[in-house]
């Protein structure tokens, strides 16, 4: 099978005819090829983006609405194919792909679909004498968004969504390991979408540049790493396009002495290896009171060694991932000790054992970096200040928790962690009417939520002179 590019309202394979392996993560076999999209499919993309523009941004709310909630009902009536697509590439559990991410992905779309019909702004008035002042909000052009391979459907839903009910038109890049639900995704919309509204692109990340740099482009969202992000900001700084930006995360769980320790070690299990671990919130390094240390990593050790790759989380996406993964326990200082796991599990595909490092310090790696994969990292901390020191040692600013039967302390610690989101006593919800997005080296922008939807649209201020 190859998977084709999705341009003007049809399929397309690459004009250079060049493709790419697909990898089917769970045996590591190649089972087909994408297009590798290269200039000239990305200047035939973005102009069909543009023309689809001139017709898109005067479509009316209710028509944008109406559109987004018909591609909604659609993906939802054929979760089985999208749970098809999104496992062969992932190789993830089949019921979560079900019950969790096509459902979520079908929710973000209908309430893009609602926001749509909800611009808010300053009221219109006379602002100074003879002179009536009104705002605009306005769609911004054309947007090239970046998908993820960690979340292909449910990221490129997060995405193009809020692009669309704006009234902008999109081309849109999955990963390349990850295209099949993208190029389905636009097969679909396109019953209920003018050609050139909404295209996808396959490629490398020479695709990627070429979009950036593209006159055409307007703004440039991606979800993926810091490096990646760095790389995009770079490229569109040339010519001064606007940025979303969802990075990296390396989220940590503050953990203190008063909660039960067995229900907090399943919570924290749970954040730290839903899918593999191959999340930007997910909830890999545990910071614990020393008073309750040495238990809690022996509950974090029983769970962990009760989780089982391929039953309860799939395989790493890549050999790559794989490698790099394995790479960060190989490097484990002395000092650390591995309590369970620290080895792929045996057999085909790139799976890797449920994690536990402890003994580990601030300035190790593997506490500094982002791991994404089922690797839970333990620290100590002896007292509320030095805690929050350690959580927001380092340069992501994505995710966090704090687990503690004392609201107060609750309260007071959600203020000073230096994090775009902050769970008390749990850790991963996500809900298509709040804010996802983080600070420092996780990037800046949101995804979901009034505020993705404010992204996407610009501010124009009309005056108007009136007589005596």
């Amino acid at each position: 099978m190859t998977v084709p590019n999705f341009v003007d309202g049809r399929e397309s394979h690459a004009a250079g005819g060049r493709t790419l392996n697909l990898v089917d993560p769970a045996t590591g076999e190649v089972f087909g090829t994408s297009a590798l999209s290269e200039q000239s499919d990305v200047d035939t993309a973005l102009e069909a983006a543009a023309r689809a523009f001139k017709v898109w941004r005067r479509s009316t709310p209710a028509q944008r609405q109406l559109a987004l909630l018909k591609i909604a009902d659609a993906v939802e009536a054929r979760a089985e194919e999208f749970a098809d697509a999104e496992i062969r590439e992932t190789g993830k559990i089949r019921q979560v792909v079900l019950d969790e991410e096509i459902p979520e992905s079908v929710s973000a779309l209908r309430f893009f679909a609602g926001a749509a019909r909800l611009l808010e702004g300053t009221a219109a008035g006379e602002y100074t004498p003879g002179h009536t002042s009104m705002i605009r909000r306005e769609p911004i052009g054309v947007c090239a968004q970046f998908a993820p391979w960690n979340y292909p459907l449910m990221m490129g839903v997060w995405k193009i969504a809020p692009a669309l009910a704006a009234g902008n038109t999109v081309v849109l890049k999955p990963a390349e390991t990850t295209p099949s639900t993208a190029v389905l995704l636009a097969k679909v919309a396109a019953e209920f979408l003018p050609a050139g509204v909404f295209n996808v692109l396959c490629g490398d990340r020479d695709t990627g540049r070429a979009m950036v740099k593209h006159p055409n482009t307007e703004l440039v969202s991606i979800t993926g790493s810091t490096r990646a992000g760095i790389d995009v900001a770079t490229v569109a700084a040339a010519d001064l396009k606007r940025t979303h930006l969802e990075l990296g995360g390396n989220a940590p769980l503050l953990v203190f002495g008063d909660v039960d320790l067995a229900e907090t070690a399943a919570g924290v299990i749970g954040a730290a290896f839903y899918n593999a671990g191959q999340d930007c919130t997910a909830g890999s390094r545990v910071l614990v009171h020393e008073s309750v240390h040495d238990e809690f990593v022996a509950e974090l050790t029983k769970a962990a060694a009760a989780t089982k790759p391929g039953i309860d989380f799939g395989p790493l996406n890549s050999e790559a991932q794989f490698s790099r993964v394995r790479g960060l326990i190989d490097r484990l200082p002395s000092h650390a000790t591995v309590t369970t796991g620290g080895t792929p599990p045996g057999g085909p595909g790139f799976y890797f054992a449920p994690t536990v490092v402890s003994g580990l310090r601030q300035d190790d790696e593997i506490v500094q970096e982002e791991i994404f994969g089922p690797v839970v990292t333990v620290q100590s901390f002896a007292d509320e200040a030095e805690g929050v020191e350690l959580a927001n040692g380092v340069p992501y600013g994505l995710a966090s928790s704090v687990w503690t039967n004392d609201h107060s302390r609750a309260v007071r610690v959600s203020g000073e962690l230096d994090f775009g989101c902050v769970w008390v006593n749990t850790h991963g919800p996500l809900v298509s009417e709040m804010p996802h997005g983080g600070f420092g080296h996780s990037g800046h922008g949101k995804d979901l939520s009034a505020y993705a939807f404010a992204e996407y649209t610009r501010v124009k201020h009309v005056m108007t002179r009136f007589g005596a």
